[in-house]
């Protein structure tokens, strides 16, 4: 039966794959710097401490039979019955928030999301078309897909945590690269963007403890415990999160990770006014590598922000959750936490710090 499985799989991503989505593992002087990386052992990346891809592997599931139960489960649930009511981008009040130095945040859905400060813009993981290779598979919800490259301003900073095409989207990063500066990565995802036309000199690839500076603003490079991987390779690139200073504050961008003590040591080691953190597509079986609900409180308090953002939902069913739990989820923790917590919707501007 799993074979069989494993079969149709392939001649469906025959048919239906865009292959040079996939992008590019690392190769020739990038793969060397790749090797050299104290977080790169036999031929791939390893999280800060030991980590299961699945937990449960008692159960003897393959990868295969995984992919199967979701494909053939229940779907009640997973998605809006109604279209969300996403805001469209406003560029006039975007431009005068640039003009003027208004520190301002927008969420387009799941992990992607627009900074502005101190007259910079910074964008986040940008995934405005859709999440997998696949033409049919993570559909974004409805009414959420609206937002375009042609309706960004120019992006001084295009950031993205990891490869994973729920995060970095071939389409977007396609018609983004004629507005973007400067791209900042962990070690190794430049390999797609240059194979995709980018230039390398536009390119920082960080390893985790890294830093990037340049004009008044600094990407400090810190770990997640992830993966990564857009082929059938997995940790030929290296995941991240990182720590953004800039207009005297400093900003947490966590992109995606279960819970570790990675969190308290870069609690202990910044002074974070702001925390943007994962909270959505768990899942029981991946408990290790998505921050699970009942560790979303844990997060808040090793990090120590002053305030918290969740994101990591409202676009995708990547899991098996209803769609709108995380919304309970980051109330309960802050709550549990004590700590400040800013609900944003899709598309509205809000105010930041």
């Amino acid at each position: 039966m799993l074979i069989t499985l494993g079969i149709l799989l392939a001649i469906v991503a025959l048919f239906f794959t865009d292959y040079v989505s996939i992008g590019r593992v690392p190769l020739g002087e990038r793969l060397e710097r790749c090797r050299k990386s104290p977080n790169f052992r036999n031929g791939r990346f390893v999280n800060p401490e030991p980590t299961k891809l699945f937990t449960d592997a008692e159960k003897k599931q393959s990868t295969a039979s995984i992919i199967w139960n979701f494909l053939t489960g229940s779907k009640k649930g997973l998605k809006p019955e109604k279209p969300i009511e996403a805001s469209p981008l406003d560029t006039d009040a975007i431009s005068l928030a640039i003009k003027e130095k208004q520190n301002k945040v927008i969420w387009f859905g799941h992990s992607s999301y627009l900074l502005i400060i101190d007259g910079k813009t910074i964008l986040v993981d940008p995934v405005l078309f859709r999440g997998s290779p696949i033409s049919f598979i993570n559909r974004p919800f409805k009414g959420t897909s609206i937002y375009r490259p042609q309706d960004f301003p120019f992006i001084d900073y295009l950031v993205y945590t990891h490869d994973h095409y729920d995060h970095l989207d071939y389409k977007a990063a396609k018609r983004l690269k004629q507005k973007v500066g400067k791209v900042i990565t962990p070690l190794g995802v430049g390999s797609h963007l240059e194979y995709w036309g980018y230039k390398p000199e536009s390119i920082a690839e960080l390893d985790w403890e890294d830093e990037f500076k340049t004009d008044g603003i600094a990407f400090h490079c810190t770990p997640a415990r992830h993966f990564s991987g857009r082929g059938f390779s997995r940790n030929r690139t290296l995941w991240a999160s990182f720590v953004l200073e800039v207009g005297g504050k400093q900003i947490f961008i966590g992109g995606d990770g279960g819970y570790g003590s990675h969190f308290k040591e870069i609690g202990d080691k910044y002074n974070l006014d702001l925390a943007i953190i994962e909270n959505g597509q768990y899942n029981p079986r991946w408990a290790q590598i998505h921050t699970m609900p009942e560790n979303l409180h844990n997060v808040m308090e090793d990090l120590e922000a002053r305030e918290y953002i969740t994101v990591h939902h409202g676009k995708f069913a990547l899991s098996q959750h209803n769609w709108d739990d995380p919304l309970e989820n980051e109330k309960a923790a802050a709550e549990k936490s004590g700590k400040k917590l800013k609900v944003l919707h899709i598309g509205q501007m809000a105010d930041l710090l």
